[in-house]
């Protein structure tokens, strides 16, 4: 029986999941959380983990919000809760499978127990789904061990509920101690420390925006850690309500966190990288650049459309069925998808490719073929491209060939590389249209004016088109944005654009044109470091530009 079940003989109530989001990163939500999310008919979350838990959340999903308080005393903040308190038990009055999700781990949230105490006098059923508590997951990733083979003692503090014994009892030890506080009281935390008896010399980092992409992490001492703030520039600041975690002790020393600290030494760590291509294309894209640190921006430069006299298509997909064809070749994903659509238009699927031999392009159109139903018989060893498939294209043979064609479903604006170079090895060609390119909306006010003022870090392009395609609608880049291009042609566009070419792939492969950029990236921030400068993203030298605080 699913736990969400109401058992027989219980009152026909729905059913609460208090579920603990983790500390921010999107990725520290546990398999069970998922689940429960997928399955929940409401949903309601604090603000700073909606959007980590709504994108697991089934469609239509209702996601009612308490009131937004912008008072930011202890009884606004209350009355806030209740309100949620309020929402979730009408909800589960009314049948329905509730979430709650608090960040960190429910088991740490101050006010999850009163909740559970209302679901459990009125005889609503509910379960707790445990979170990484921010506690521990933000040491984590600041390269800050909380223990080691000694067994160092471990004590965890709330600044804001601290009472006096706490704080000697803290001072008076030797362990490892985790504050949690926010920026402007991280200072007078430390002082308390050092007033109950630690020395003013002990090691301390404090970290913001713990996990994410925006995470930073200052190396102090408790003696230091306001001056520290405040050469830094980030106190005094309106923002400082942030909350931070603080660990102090000989852990957080700074001279094991250099080599500890994986998450904000990778090599585009916090990098914001726009990613001018269509939006099916992005998608492994942005994944890959996730992995190096980077936040993606995705923004669509070519639109695809059906070509304007479908009969030419239309003819060339019945040749595949009457068996016109000995082979096949996708040069592209959109390709793929023209045909398939054409396919399914006419009732067909993957079985009318028996008999025809099939080539891919590369790896991402093989991907988009094999989600078809179809394994390519033919992908460039080498290469990946029209120059590639050439390279591994076998001559026609009167004598192993019984069909001379070969069908190419392309772009109205492909080159004509891979039909001269068939037709060379001795195939006929129908080059078919099966999609037009044209150029995609304007983006959005705000992203357009972070493009032409630098607030970006980088730009990948993949192509000529979308250099022409992204001047055109959105603008030039910033002169202090790293300029990225797949290969030479796509970057004697981007000169002709006057854009100062700072990357280009080895070969021309989206993910290899990933890979060089963050090689870029590790080479620039080895030379920081080499010349004990700060580690600094492009966008943050550019002129007048002050460094960005974090944000939780």
């Amino acid at each position: 029986m699913s736990p969400t079940s109401n058992l027989p003989g219980l009152p026909a109530h729905g059913h609460v999941t208090f579920l603990g989001a983790g500390p921010g990163d999107p990725g520290l939500l546990t398999l069970r959380a998922v689940e429960a999310l997928a399955r929940a008919d409401v949903l309601i979350a604090e603000p700073d983990v909606l959007d980590v838990v709504r994108a697991h959340a089934r469609g239509g999903v209702d996601t009612p919000r308490p009131g937004t308080v912008d008072d930011a005393s202890a009884i606004a903040e209350a009355s806030s809760l209740r309100a949620a308190t309020n929402l979730v038990m009408e909800a589960a009055r009314g049948g329905k499978r509730v979430v709650r999700a608090v960040s960190g781990d429910v088991g740490l949230d101050t006010y999850a127990a009163e909740e559970m105490l209302a679901c459990a006098a009125e005889g609503i059923s509910f379960e707790v789904v445990p979170g990484i508590a921010a506690a521990v997951g933000v040491p984590a990733y600041a390269g800050v061990p909380l223990r080691d083979a000694q067994g160092t003692d471990v004590r965890f503090v709330d600044a804001r509920t601290a009472s006096d014994r706490c704080w000697s009892e803290v001072g008076a030890s030797d362990g490892t101690v985790v504050v949690s506080a926010s920026l402007d009281s991280v200072a007078a935390a430390a002082g308390e420390l050092v007033s109950s008896g630690r020395k003013p010399d002990t090691p301390m980092t404090v970290t913001i925006a713990g996990t994410t992409t925006r995470q930073r992490t200052w190396q102090a001492t408790l003696g230091t850690i306001a001056q520290v703030l405040k050469q830094a520039k980030v106190l005094p600041s309106p923002d400082g309500g942030q909350p931070v975690i603080a660990v102090v002790g000989e852990r957080s020393a700074a001279a094991q966190r250099d080599q500890l600290s994986w998450f904000e030494s990778k090599p585009l760590f916090g990098w914001r990288v726009l990613v001018p291509r269509t939006k099916e294309q992005a998608a492994s894209l942005s994944d890959q650049l996730s992995s190096y640190g980077a936040v993606p921006h995705e923004v669509p430069t070519i639109a695809v459309e059906p070509p304007r006299t479908p009969q030419q298509m239309e003819r060339a997909v019945k040749g595949l069925v009457t068996g016109r064809y000995e082979w096949i070749a996708f040069t592209s994903v959109n390709a793929v998808k023209a045909v398939r659509e054409k396919f399914e238009e006419y009732g067909l699927d993957a079985r009318a490719f028996a008999g025809i031999k099939v080539a891919a392009v590369g790896e991402q159109t093989a991907a988009a073929l094999v989600a078809f139903g179809v394994k390519p018989d033919l992908v460039p060893s080498g290469e990946q491209s029209a120059a590639g498939l050439l390279e591994d294209w076998p001559p026609y043979d009167p004598v192993f060939d019984p069909i001379d064609r070969v069908f190419l479903p392309r772009a109205d604006i492909a080159t004509e590389t891979l039909v001269a170079g068939l037709i060379d090895l001795g195939w006929e060609v129908d080059d078919v249209t099966a999609y037009r390119t044209v150029r995609a909306s304007p983006p959005p006010a705000d992203t357009r004016e972070a493009i032409k003022g630098g607030g970006f870090d980088a730009v990948l392009f993949t192509s000529s088109s979308t250099v022409r395609n992204l001047v055109g609608i959105a603008g030039k880049p910033h002169n202090v944005t790293v300029i990225a291009c797949i290969g030479p042609a796509t970057a004697k566009t981007a000169e002709e654009h006057g854009l100062r070419v700072d990357v280009m792939a080895p070969e021309p492969s989206v993910h290899k044109l990933a890979e060089a950029l963050a090689e870029f990236g590790t080479r620039r921030r080895a030379a920081a470091l080499d010349a004990g400068d700060p580690v600094t993203r492009p966008s943050e030298r550019r002129p007048g530009s002050r460094r960005r605080r974090a944000a939780p």
